[in-house]
């Protein structure tokens, strides 16, 4: 055998999905990746510190909506009301794209320290606002840190623990979008009701404090690049634009500038997407556009999870509308999607057989699609309580199937690239697909409802019906990147050797 392929072999063996090294390991993997472990002495600091990184993005994604009313009574600026949100997610992506440009110039801990800043001074810009332009001044700044560290906690998880940790990790980190979904508009309008807005976003800065005080002590300063990575400036640009344009489409009046919103967005992404392919410099990693290789397939699934997301932003008006719930209530039941996701993936993440993870990637876009489908088919107008009771359950289920594939996905991408700055790209990207997917679900959905008109119970129903339709897909993408995996397999990891020799 030559020394090529001796590398050749070497390489294959490196670069084999994590699923099937762990299926290899047997008895003793499933023993030790446990949560056990990963909240033990060992790691805990290396998980919950992330984690809360990730929370506190997730939370200020729906608390300041939740105090907009408040804010606007005592400061005006009604004009401004749909910029709140979108100002939010456009910083917010932008920093996902910049995670591994920065953690590899300053390490896992300086980097954790920016993320942390920002989000620390963007809260008490917010918090001593005189005027609603200032306070989304401090919006901006606000998701730039919160951005960085949705980007930093995925990314975390692949340098900070083990390899038969990841699947926890991610799950963990994950799960932690589903519970700022829910504690976010509850926390906010717990503050709201004794209007006191500006205390709730001093509370968030006194967590981001808190939080920076433990990430030197807890945190592996990570690896360093020795020389500046150059910033996707182009790929960059292209996204934000996309992001921009698909959140405003989101409040523009009228269907049809809706519609126009999200195709400007859509094109904005394929020339993303075009120009990612020809560039030295990107924001994906390279392995994405190889030929046969199963990560694009794998971020298209995480992206067609997270769109579902969207649509508990609509339950709550639904529920008011077609169950005559009050506002609280139809809120918390608003919430059970991402219950479902966040409780479901704490326990599928065990899952470590191979067959077993092909088949959780697979089921959870179906099971997605068939909650919406299913709660399509039980509204009704004027609905009795006992259907409204039943809403529950189905979109519990529908959260599930997020959480039952998410976590085995996010794994995928960590173990698409054995180069340590290409596994920070590759994690981080994690953020950024989930984080823009969730703003184009928002506006897609946007659509849907108006497309109801004055029937609530039509808008309800093209909502649902069509996130079904939507969410599908994600069962096909899945199953390409499994018939992929075993092509990207050998070629990427030969690739990656050749760099390496």
């Amino acid at each position: 055998m030559s020394v090529h392929d001796n590398n050749e072999a070497t390489a294959i063996a490196g670069g084999s999905d994590l699923a099937e090294r762990r299926a290899a390991s047997g008895k003793r993997t499933a023993v030790t990746a446990s949560w056990r472990e990963l909240l033990g002495p060992e790691h805990a600091g290396a998980a919950i510190v992330p984690a809360v990184g990730v929370l506190v993005g997730a939370v200020n994604i729906y608390l300041a909506s939740s105090l907009l009313p408040t804010v606007v009574a005592d400061i005006g600026g009604s004009g401004f009301y749909a910029w709140n949100m979108t100002i939010y997610l456009v910083a917010m992506v932008i920093a996902t794209m910049l995670v591994s440009q920065l953690s590899g110039r300053w390490g896992n801990v300086g980097a954790y320290l920016l993320g942390f800043g920002a989000f620390l001074v963007g809260s008490l810009a917010c918090a001593v606002s005189p005027v609603m332009p200032l306070l989304l001044a401090g919006r901006a700044v606000q998701g730039l840190g919160a951005g960085l560290l949705s980007g930093l906690g995925f990314a975390a998880v692949r340098s900070a623990l083990p390899e038969r940790l990841w699947a926890r990790g991610n799950a963990l980190m994950s799960a932690m979008y589903g519970v700022g979904n829910f504690v976010g508009p509850a926390l906010g309008g717990l503050f709201a009701q004794f209007g006191a807005w500006r205390p709730a976003f001093v509370a968030m800065a006194v967590i981001a404090a808190v939080c920076g005080l433990f990430v030197p002590r807890v945190l592996p300063r990570g690896e360093r690049g020795d020389a500046r990575a150059p910033v996707p400036l182009v790929s960059l640009l292209l996204v934000t634009a996309a992001t921009a344009a698909v959140s405003l489409a989101g409040v523009l009046p009228g269907a049809m500038a809706i519609a126009s919103g999200i195709v400007v967005a859509l094109l904005l992404v394929a020339g993303f997407v075009v120009h990612e392919r020809r560039s030295e410099v990107r924001v994906f990693p390279r392995t994405t556009y190889q030929p046969g290789s199963p990560l694009k397939w794998v971020y298209l699934t995480l992206a067609l999870l997270a769109f579902g997301v969207a649509v508990e932003s609509f339950v709550p008006l639904f529920g008011q509308r077609l169950g005559g719930l009050a506002p609280v209530v139809a809120g918390f039941f608003g919430a059970a999607i991402s219950l479902g996701w966040s409780s479901t993936q704490l326990v599928s993440s065990s899952a470590v057989k191979e067959r077993t993870i092909r088949r959780l990637r697979i089921i959870g876009p179906l099971l997605l699609a068939l909650g919406f489908l299913v709660q399509g088919l039980l509204q009704r107008q004027d609905a009795p309580v006992w259907l409204v009771v039943v809403w529950v359950p189905v979109l519990f289920v529908a959260g599930a199937g997020i959480g039952l594939a998410y976590p085995h996905l996010a794994v995928a991408v960590m173990s698409s690239t054995q180069d340590p700055e290409e596994g920070r790209r590759a994690a981080a990207a994690i953020a950024t697909v989930t984080s823009l997917s969730i703003a184009f679900g928002t506006a897609v959905a946007g659509v849907l409802v108006n497309l109801g008109g004055r029937s609530m119970l039509d808008s309800a129903r093209y909502t649902l019906f069509g996130f079904a339709i939507i969410c599908a897909v994600g069962a096909f993408t899945a199953r390409a990147a499994s018939r992929s995996r075993s092509v990207s397999a050998r070629t990427v990891t030969v690739f990656d050797a050749k760099e390496m020799s």
